[in-house]
């Protein structure tokens, strides 16, 4: 459940690449605050740089081009690591300045190395990012707008028993609300949408319940797209006054996941009701009719109606 149903050969040969050795040190990153911003995305740029080298210096080819592609100079990162599966934060637009914010939090198998294109470039959390922050300036250009593509959790694997429960996401949804805090402090004035895809709606749920006041008072509105559940049987257990959003492509997949929440011996398997039914309680979006890799395609129904939804301009989401 990522961005896209990617491949099992996609999976695996980004897990081969998974880790490399002699890694550079990561480095002392200045706070997240609006006068530090100029110089954390530099700081991250020469970590990527290094790290770049030394998968090239490994003969890692496949992660050594990756890498070159984050290393651009165009490009500006909160976080980075390559360890691992690794970690990777962009920011599309001006973080400090932005009238709007919009965080899009990614589901399965996204890593380091399926960061910038896994299947289909809008189905990567950074394609999708991009095709965003582009439709919100063609829908409201004159509004300052940043979108926050986070791929700040270890995602779990759609072929492996996390898929199905809730621990990553209990991690995930820790960070998550952390980088809230961060953008409150960045940038008090703007409010800030969730857009929470596939197994990422169950992270930005977690987020939620331990949210502290003022990030969530930043909040203005969460958006589930592709979703199997969220960990809870309603909307009222988010513990959130904020409007939640839901929307399912016609042709999506994930529909089919079985709509259950088990306790098996202490650890929680399933993710509860289906969040596009009244029983649920969220506001619906139409999505369209397509699948689940579909949702931020450039030109879709769901992306102009989930940009509308980031500009605070709900009231607009329509089926044509």
């Amino acid at each position: 459940m990522a961005l896209t149903a990617c491949s099992i050969v996609v999976t695996v040969a980004a897990a081969a690449r998974s880790t490399v050795p002699g890694t550079p040190v990561r480095p002392e990153l200045p706070a997240v605050r609006a006068d530090n911003l100029a110089a954390r995305y530099a700081a991250n740029h020469r970590f990527i740089a290094a790290s770049q080298r030394a998968a090239r210096d490994m003969g890692d080819d496949g992660r050594a081009k990756v890498l070159g592609q984050l290393a651009r100079k165009d490009r500006h990162f909160l976080s980075f690591s390559p360890r691992g599966d690794g970690q990777v934060v962009e920011v599309l637009g001006d973080l400090a300045h932005a009238d709007r914010i919009a965080v899009v939090v990614p589901g399965s198998d996204t890593t380091v190395d399926t960061f910038d294109q896994l299947g289909t470039v809008y189905a990567s959390l950074n394609g999708g990012a991009r095709a965003l922050h582009a439709e919100m300036t063609k829908l409201q250009p004159r509004r300052k707008t940043a979108v926050v593509a986070w791929y700040g959790y270890p995602a779990p694997r759609t072929m492996s028993r996390d898929i199905v429960s809730t621990d990553r996401a209990l991690d995930g949804g820790r960070r998550l609300a952390g980088l809230l805090g961060d953008l409150r402090t960045v940038n008090a004035a703007a409010p800030v949408t969730l857009l929470c895809h596939s197994y990422g709606s169950v992270v930005c749920a977690t987020a939620l319940r331990r949210m502290d006041a003022p990030a969530e008072s930043s909040l203005a509105d969460v958006v589930l797209f592709g979703s199997p559940g969220t960990g809870v049987r309603s909307r009222a257990e988010l513990r959130t006054r904020v409007p939640v959003w839901a929307g399912r492509g016609a042709t999506d997949w994930i529909e089919g996941v079985p709509h259950v929440s088990l306790d098996l011996l202490g650890e929680q398997v399933g993710f509860g009701t289906d969040p596009v039914t009244d029983a649920f309680g969220a506001r619906i979006f139409p999505a369209g009719p397509g699948s689940h890799s579909d949702y931020l395609r450039p030109g879709g129904l769901p992306l102009r109606n989930i940009s509308l939804i980031a500009l605070g301009r709900g009231t607009e989401v329509s089926d044509d």
